[in-house]
C-alpha cells in the first residue's frame, strides 16, 4: 500500500491507486487529488480546492491528472487563493452563462446534423421558450430551483416539449461538467420533484430524431456509476437495431466476430424464426470491449450474480444520460433514418426482423439480402458514430 504523505509529491500522484482523497498539508490552499475507481476498474484522479469565498467554503474543481500536473495544480491554487484575498470570485473566471454554453453544445452536435438540418433552430428555440429564465446565468450557479421553474410550466400540458426540453437542458449541463465548469446535472434533481406523466405518453416507445442519436450514442458513453456491462449493452442496441431482451441476452456462442455476424436462435426472436445480425465494425468494436468486462462469462452482457443483464441496468444509463428515448425508440430512429436515405422497405424491415409477410420471411433469409443488410446497418453505424 502506498504511504500517505504529509504533503503531495510527484510521485506519491504518479503511483497512488487507493480511491480517497489526499490532501496536499496545511500549506496546501486547500488542494487535494481525489482518486477514483470506476464500475470498469479503471483509476482517475482529479484535482480540487477548497476555498472560502464570501464566507463559504467552496470546492473547485481544477482538472484532470495528469493532464494537470501537481506542479501546476498548486500555482492554479495559489492563484486563486490569491485572488479571493483580492476579493474576487476564481470560479467566474471563464465560466460562460447558460445561453454561451447552449450554443457551444449545439456546434458541438453540429458535426453530427445533416446540412440544412433544422435542429440547431429546434434547440434554439427550445432555449428561448422554455430556459428563458437561465439564458444570462453563469451556468456554475444554476440550481435544480431554477431548472425546476423552467420545466413546471409545461411538464403536464406539454409533455413533449417538456421532454425535449429536459433533453436538451441536460445536454448543455453534460457540455458543463466535461470541462469542469461545474460538477453535476441540475437536470437530474429537477425532473425527481416533477409528478409522473400520466396518461398515453409513455404507451409508446419514445424515440428521437435519427439525427439526434448520434449525440445520445456519446452521451451514453459518458456515462459512470452504472453497471459495467450496461454502456455497451445500450451501445449494441443502438447499432444493431435489436430488441433489448435480444441484447441482454445476448450468448458469446451466437456470435462470429471473424464473420461479424450474430445469430439469435429462434427461441430468443419475436417471430420465432433464427435471425442473423449483421455486425458493423463500430458493433464489433462494443462487443471487443463487451469481451473484456464479461470474463469466462458465455453471457455477453452478465449481471454481477452472473444472470443476464436486467431490464432496468441500460434503462438507468439512458436516464442519467439524459437521453430522451426508449430503448425500442431506437429502432423507430433507425426505421426513419432508412425511409430517408432510400432503403428499400423490404431490406428496411429486414433490418428490424419485421415479418409482416411471408415472401419477406422468405427474403431476409436470402444470403444476398443478408449482404444487403449488412451494408445498411454499417452505413447506420458510419452515420451515428
Amino acid at each position: 500500500m502506498t504511504k500517505r504523505p504529509r504533503t503531495l509529491s510527484a510521485a506519491f500522484v504518479r503511483t497512488v491507486n487507493r480511491p480517497g482523497v489526499y490532501g496536499d498539508g496545511r500549506g496546501g490552499r486547500g488542494l487535494s487529488l481525489r482518486v477514483h475507481r470506476t464500475l470498469d476498474g479503471r483509476i482517475t484522479k482529479t484535482w480540487r480546492q477548497r476555498v472560502r469565498i464570501e464566507g463559504r467554503l467552496t470546492s473547485i474543481g481544477l482538472g484532470p491528472y495528469p493532464e494537470v500536473t501537481l506542479a501546476e495544480a498548486r500555482q492554479k491554487a495559489l492563484d486563486n487563493s490569491r485572488g479571493v484575498l483580492l476579493g474576487q470570485d476564481p470560479r467566474g473566471r471563464g465560466v460562460p452563462t447558460f445561453a454561451e454554453a447552449a450554443e457551444r453544445t449545439i456546434e458541438l452536435h453540429r458535426e453530427a446534423w445533416k446540412d440544412g438540418s433544422p435542429l440547431p433552430e429546434q434547440w434554439e428555440s427550445t432555449f428561448r421558450l422554455h430556459a428563458a429564465p437561465l439564458l444570462d446565468k453563469r451556468v456554475d450557479r444554476i440550481e435544480s430551483a431554477d431548472v425546476l421553474r423552467c420545466l413546471s410550466p409545461i411538464w403536464n400540458s406539454k409533455p413533449a416539449a417538456a421532454r425535449k426540453a429536459r433533453h436538451r437542458i441536460a445536454a448543455v449541463f453534460r457540455w458543463c461538467i466535461g470541462r469542469n465548469y461545474r460538477p453535476d446535472n441540475p437536470v437530474d434533481r429537477a425532473v425527481e420533484a416533477l409528478p409522473k406523466v400520466n396518461g398515453n405518453t409513455t404507451s409508446h416507445h419514445r424515440a428521437l430524431p435519427h439525427a439526434e442519436v448520434g449525440a445520445a450514442l456519446r452521451a451514453v458513453r459518458g456515462t459512470t456509476d452504472t453497471h459495467p456491462s450496461a454502456v455497451p449493452c445500450v451501445e449494441l442496441i443502438v447499432l444493431t437495431a435489436v430488441r433489448p431482451g435480444e441484447a441482454r441476452g445476448a450468448l458469446w456462442d451466437e456470435i462470429d466476430m471473424d464473420a461479424g455476424v450474430w445469430t439469435i436462435p429462434a427461441s430468443r426472436m419475436k417471430a420465432g424464426r433464427e435471425f442473423a445480425v449483421p455486425l458493423s465494425t463500430g458493433a464489433l468494436d462494443v462487443l471487443e470491449r463487451a469481451r473484456k468486462l464479461s470474463g469466462e462469462s458465455p453471457l455477453v452482457f452478465p449481471s454481477r450474480s452472473g444472470g443476464p443483464l436486467p431490464s432496468k441496468a441500460p434503462l438507468r444509463v439512458l436516464r442519467r444520460a439524459g437521453v430522451d428515448s426508449t430503448l425500442h425508440g431506437f429502432r423507430s430512429s433507425a426505421r426513419s433514418w432508412m425511409a430517408e436515405t432510400g432503403v428499400p422497405a423490404e431490406v428496411a424491415e429486414a433490418c428490424l426482423a419485421h415479418v409482416p409477410k411471408s415472401q419477406v420471411v422468405q427474403a431476409y433469409q436470402r444470403s444476398d439480402l443478408l449482404a444487403r443488410r449488412a451494408e445498411v446497418m454499417q452505413a447506420w453505424g458510419d452515420y451515428i458514430l
